[in-house]
């Protein structure tokens, strides 16, 4: 199977699953708040629920860069490995959890092996695929962090029906079971073994590595340009997971347990729409224009700005509904073409540690912009502060299409 034309694709199925794991695991937090505060006292301060959200993304965040770089340099499928059986052992974890601090730490080192998959995991999807299929194979992987999100909003329902306890210890043990498997199944690519070998080989000879990658890329305008273009729709993006639930609660009228679902599918069912059809789009588009692969990404965000409008101020249930549908395409389409956008200006050795500086960026954005809105839903004003990121979101879509002029679909130094 390892040696089948077929495998690249194998690939894609075997980390869509990691992916799923990745997402379920953290957004399980989001929606069993109301059956956790009854045994943690302290979460029934949205603020404090904010901090707890927070560290995860700050901590995930500082960890990006370091673990991009690692990626660059070592075998990626021990990387997903190790990082999978970590952090499904801290979720097994939560599931004994008594205290806030308890609770505080272990999202802490969630956020350090949650933090190693995502750089490893594209770039090695990247590896697998080229010009013709890449955006279509980073698309069908990212339907698996929103199937992840959409079981994870399931996890006030568990709770409801057991404990929230049962539920992080279920999960918990599913993904120590899947590391197992991955270790039979998963393969590095062949063209990145013997980079990782000359890499490693020259190591005592060169600069250190990571300076010369950071080097590299921090003197690459368009790199810039994507850093900021990555960051800035990361604070809706982030905002939807962790508040979106509660913000469906609030503007319906309704209880978590069914907020939770609501939300949660609403957004990975059109997300799932958006990573295929812009994947298909760019991998299509490009063939025909270099810039094709912007224009799609571009059509993406501009279908999150109304949303964020609609989501804010809609109190209906088909206002609201219809605008999570339309932001999760959106978004889709987005997601589908980051890392694809960045494989035209970066060269493959640098890009999981690229990838991994644009995750720290975006995750930061997300830190802030959780702990923000958890102050503002004491506030009582979470649905104006959606609708604000709108104008934010427009500002980078622009600099995006003026600044981002790609030469070619694959670069190479």
């Amino acid at each position: 199977m390892k040696n089948s034309k077929y495998y690249p694709w194998v690939v894609v199925g075997l980390l869509w699953i990691v992916a799923l794991l990745n997402y379920m695991d953290r957004q399980m937090l989001a929606t069993m708040r109301p059956s956790m505060e009854a045994d943690i006292v302290e979460l029934q301060s949205a603020t404090n629920f904010g901090h707890l959200m927070a560290i995860f993304l700050w901590i995930y965040g500082f960890m990006s860069p370091v673990a991009g770089g690692i990626a660059d340099k070592f075998n990626r499928k021990w990387l997903i490995v190790g990082s999978l059986f970590v952090w499904s052992g801290v979720t097994f974890a939560m599931g004994y959890a008594n205290t806030f601090q308890q609770l505080y730490w272990l999202r802490a080192v969630m956020g350090v092996s949650e933090a190693l998959y995502i750089p490893a995991g594209l770039s090695l999807i990247a590896d697998f695929h080229q010009e013709k299929t890449r955006s279509l194979a980073v698309g069908i992987h990212m339907t698996g962090l929103y199937m992840g999100q959409a079981l994870g909003g399931f996890g006030a329902t568990v709770a409801e029906a057991f404990t929230w306890h049962t539920a992080f210890r279920a999960f918990g043990l599913i993904g120590i079971v899947y590391a197992i498997i991955l270790i039979f199944f998963l393969r590095e690519a062949k063209s990145a073994v013997n980079s990782i070998k000359t890499a490693q080989e020259k190591l005592e000879k060169q600069r250190p590595f990571a300076f010369k990658a950071l080097a590299i890329l921090f003197t690459n305008i368009s790199f810039w340009v994507i850093l900021f273009y990555f960051a800035v729709p990361s604070l809706p993006g982030w905002a939807t997971k962790n508040w979106l639930p509660t913000l469906f609660a609030q503007n319906l009228d309704i209880p978590m347990s069914s907020a939770g679902p609501l939300s949660t599918i609403t957004i990975a069912v059109s997300s799932f729409i958006g990573v295929i059809c812009g994947g298909i789009l760019s991998d299509r588009w490009v063939q025909r224009n270099i810039k094709g692969r912007i224009y799609t990404s571009a059509i993406g965000i501009a279908l999150t700005i109304p949303s964020l409008l609609l989501l804010g101020f809609g109190h209906s249930l088909f206002h609201v509904v219809t605008a999570a549908l339309c932001f999760g395409l959106g978004f889709g389409m987005f997601d589908a073409n980051n890392m694809p956008i960045l494989c035209q200006f970066v060269s493959s050795k640098y890009r999981a540690t690229a990838y991994g500086l644009m995750n720290m960026v975006g995750v930061f954005s997300g830190a802030y912009i959780t702990d923000f809105l958890g102050r503002s839903s004491d506030a009582g004003h979470l649905g104006k502060d959606f609708a604000t990121l709108a104008g934010i979101v427009l500002i980078a879509l622009l600099i995006q299409l003026y600044f981002l002029r790609p030469k070619v679909n694959d670069y190479v130094d």
